[in-house]
């Protein structure tokens, strides 16, 4: 977690890495969205994706897991340097949620966000506001989850 002032337009960090298998993808959807697609090996084979394949909102429930990770790895190593960590942000939403391409079984997401604006709150001046482009590329370069966020931060100095 980094403070309104450390986070520069254009900066890009990659969250983290996840490899998708066949038992959580089916675990995931069962759950959340029970697809035949997501779920069945042979009516996957006969669906437009033609294989089973992620639930869109496993990859992006996954690009969240990784963030939050990310977000608590920072935490740890401010506090072990003995720096300030910024209070805990809150997220007005996302918008231009893609799923570009599915997740198969066996492929390997990195996920990735960059800042793309930043502005101070004027109804709350102790926070920033920051918008940043998320996504997911698999393991042949390939897009497969784009979104923009947009959320608070806190700053170092009012």
């Amino acid at each position: 977690m980094r403070f309104f002032e450390d986070c520069d337009i254009g900066s890009r960090e990659v969250l983290g890495i996840h490899h998708f298998t066949r038992d959580e993808i089916i675990a995931f959807a069962t759950q959340y969205d029970p697809q035949p697609f997501h779920v069945d090996d042979e009516a996957a084979k006969r669906s437009l994706f033609g294989a089973l394949c992620a639930s869109g909102w496993h990859t992006a429930a996954q690009w969240m897991r990784c963030f939050v990770d990310h977000q608590q790895k920072g935490v740890l190593e401010a506090r072990a340097a003995g720096l300030p960590v910024p209070s805990g942000n809150p997220s007005p939403g996302f918008k231009n949620l893609r799923w570009l391409k599915p997740v198969y079984v066996g492929d390997t997401i990195t996920y990735a966000s960059e800042v793309k604006e930043k502005q101070v709150s004027k109804s709350r001046p102790k926070w920033g506001i920051l918008t940043a482009h998320n996504t997911g590329t698999n393991q042949h370069g390939d897009l497969v989850i784009e979104f923009d966020s947009v959320g608070f931060l806190e700053r170092r100095s009012v």
